[in-house]
């Protein structure tokens, strides 16, 4: 693991480690914010070098998020991690385990998506968002609209990270943004979730290196195809 990820690669984790770790201390986060905080960083940049390592990652980490999501009534993200991103990132580590790059499993397969497949994700998500709705309202979720769109953002995000597209970063970034401004919400009242706003600030920077790694990892495995 020591040579597996690059110096910048490095730097970028420890910066998000220490900004997450200030921000636990400083406003007396609990230690399960803590570990999931920093998972959910080191899952990302797996997910960066297109190793499926990090949909287990994932996997531990939605379980994880959705206790603390409870915690604060945020009903829709604990919904929404463990009734779906849990099980599509299960989903997502079968997919890309059965398309290694040149059999190298360590690095899956950049693919393009279809016309008819981003028409079914629109509709899949539209329908999403009409009953995760209803759902919330029901449960009284706390600030229901961003926690609606929230859902949303994240059903795209796992639909293109299953279908091994490099846009599912940048659908994370848009994740990102509503939940920074989702748990900001929550620290007002209770500092203590301060330490899972600056979790996904973290986040953001991590998801927008992703985009960057997956363009590139995609224009790399077209041009050795072609030669």
């Amino acid at each position: 693991m020591i040579n597996y990820f690059t110096k910048e690669e490095k730097l970028l984790w420890i910066l998000s480690a220490l900004a997450i770790i200030f921000s636990f201390a400083w406003g007396g986060g609990d230690m399960v914010t803590l570990i999931a905080s920093l998972m959910g960083i080191t899952s990302i940049l797996f997910d960066a070098k297109g190793n499926p390592f990090g949909q287990i990652l994932m996997v531990i980490f939605s379980l994880i998020y959705g206790v603390i999501s409870y915690s604060y009534a945020y009903y829709g993200e604990m919904i929404t991690y463990l009734g779906m991103t849990m099980p599509m990132a299960v989903l997502a580590f079968i997919a890309w385990m059965r398309h290694p790059y040149k059999g190298d499993k360590s690095e899956v397969e950049v693919a393009t998506m279809t016309r008819g497949e981003y028409k079914i994700m629109a509709v899949l998500a539209v329908a999403v968002t009409f009953i995760f709705y209803f759902i919330l309202r029901y449960f009284g979720t706390a600030n229901l609209y961003p926690s609606t769109l929230s859902v949303t953002t994240s059903f795209i995000a796992v639909y293109l990270t299953y279908k091994r597209s490099h846009y599912f970063s940048m659908a994370y970034v848009a994740n990102d943004v509503i939940l920074i401004v989702l748990w900001t919400f929550a620290a007002l009242e209770d500092v203590r979730y301060a330490s899972v706003a600056v979790c996904f600030v973290a986040f953001l920077a991590n998801d927008l290196y992703a985009y960057y790694c997956w363009r590139r990892m995609g224009e790399r495995q077209r041009r050795e195809i072609l030669e």
